[in-house]
């Protein structure tokens, strides 16, 4: 299959065109343990179940890693658009057709082990400040919950650990839990660093979104896929590696 990773410049030239009208294109962000680059090679988990989707389907579709809102962008504006891994939420619901779900996941605020811990949502509403990414749904989340102390000056993850473990600020949202334990890993942060709060910001299941425009017979059969990889069990495979890492 053809994975290459464009950069957005090359993309923006090929969205400018129509010679790929016809065909579907499969975006996704860097959000780990899900999809990311390590080594120029797009993996993760929701990667690895696309890739076995189009193994059963047949389907070669070209699989392009972007920043976050260009992602969006594309989903939203190309012709036969493919994006993982999202959020089912309700205002999403009808701009897409969706595939799903692949894994239920939670997104907890975490600190240093050695501060003062908070427990209660009442706690990180009234906290100096809690650092997030500067756009995408989390923020947006936590606005309509009401957190009026958000630093959203994080233009990546990794960011958010570095700011954390340099002081530069107390508490951090921005990955499920087991995006926590992959950027833990990935800044060799030892176990029993980072405290996870007990408030549960967001939960929801990931899915495939699909275009509107996109065809309902391959939308059908994707669904079917996946069905087929959960019944075989490798749905379950695929996910125990990055929920459990040190099996990888």
């Amino acid at each position: 299959m053809n994975y290459s990773i464009l950069s957005a410049a090359l993309l923006c030239l090929l969205f400018g065109t129509d010679a790929r009208a016809g065909e579907y294109q499969v975006v996704t962000e860097e959000w780990a343990p899900y999809n990311y680059q390590e080594h120029n090679q797009l993996k993760g988990m929701t990667t690895e179940v696309v890739r076995a989707i189009m193994a059963l389907t047949g389907d070669d579709f070209e699989v392009v890693l972007l920043p976050s809102m260009r992602a969006s962008h594309i989903l939203q504006n190309r012709p036969k658009t493919i994006m993982y891994s999202m959020f089912r939420t309700p205002a999403r619901e009808p701009l897409y057709k969706w595939v799903g779900p692949i894994v239920e996941d939670a997104i907890h605020p975490y600190q240093l082990a050695n501060a003062a811990p908070l427990n209660s949502r009442e706690q990180l509403l009234s906290a100096a400040q809690i650092t997030t990414r500067h756009a995408g749904l989390l923020p947006q989340v936590l606005e309509s919950q009401g957190f009026t102390n958000l630093d959203k000056s994080a233009t990546e993850n990794l960011q958010l650990y570095r700011m954390l473990l340099a002081g530069r600020t107390n508490i951090i949202v921005g990955d499920t839990d087991a995006g926590v334990v992959y950027y833990s890993r990935q800044l060799n942060i030892a176990p029993g660093t980072l405290r996870q709060i007990p408030v549960e910001v967001y939960r929801s299941s990931l899915y495939i979104a699909f275009s509107r425009d996109s065809d309902d017979k391959v939308v059908a059969a994707w669904t079917n896929a996946l069905e087929q990889l959960r019944q075989s069990g490798e749905l379950a495979r695929i996910q125990q590696r990055y929920q459990n890492p040190a099996e990888k």
